[in-house]
This record gives C-alpha cells, structure tokens and sequence, in this order.
C-alpha cells in the first residue's frame, strides 16, 4: 500500500505565501510523476502543477496567470513541494497531493488534502 500525506495548509493573507508539501510512503519502487491538484468550494478539481521523476514541470494555464507558483521534488524522498505566492482569495481551495507510482503499470494515489485559505 502506498500512503500519501499533505501538509502546509493554512490561513494566509492575501498577498502571503505558503508551501505545500508532500510525502508518499509505502511500498515505492519509483514515482513517475507527482502533482498537486485543487478543489474550491463548489468547483471540480483541477489541476495546478505536475512534475516527472526527471524534473520536467508543467504548471495548469490558470495557475501561471493567478499566482507565483513552483514545484520542487526530492525523489530520494518521494516528497514535493508546491511553493505558493502572491496570493489571492480566489485560490482558497483544498489542494491535493496525487502520485502516479510504478513503471510499466502505473496506479495513482491520492492525499487526503490540505485546506488553504487567503483571507484578511
């Protein structure tokens, strides 16, 4: 089994910062890729960033014009990051930790979520 966990969420002002993190643990050989994805109230899922074993990014259009975003990966660690500023109300959103583990077959693992919210 393979367990994936969030954490960095929080109240933020807008404007402020934060940085998501996120760590896969279990029975791992490698992690293809890594995303964050997220979820306000009333809207689908979508996602914001991904990232290959091999450091290549992909940042969702609507991410690159709301704010300034980066994701990072430790792949000894099985860990990401997703480093968040200038934020504004509107990416107030439960935001998800989403591994695709394995080589030939692929399964996908989700987080449980962890809730931002840019407020004054």
């Amino acid at each position: 089994q393979v367990q994936v966990v969030e954490s960095g969420g929080g109240l933020v002002q807008p404007g402020g910062s934060l940085r998501l993190s996120c760590v896969a643990s279990g029975s791992i050989f490698s992690i293809n890729r890594m995303s964050w994805y997220r979820q306000a109230p009333g809207k689908e899922r979508e996602l914001v960033a991904q990232i290959t074993s091999g450091g290549l990014r992909h940042y969702a259009e609507s991410a690159k014009g709301r704010f300034a975003i980066s994701i990072s990966r430790d792949n000894a660690k099985n860990t990401v990051w997703l480093q968040m500023n200038s934020l504004k109300p509107e990416d107030t959103a439960v935001y998800y930790c989403h591994a695709l583990v394995g080589t030939t077959t692929l399964l996908a693992y989700w987080g449980q979520g962890t809730q931002v919210t840019v407020s004054s």
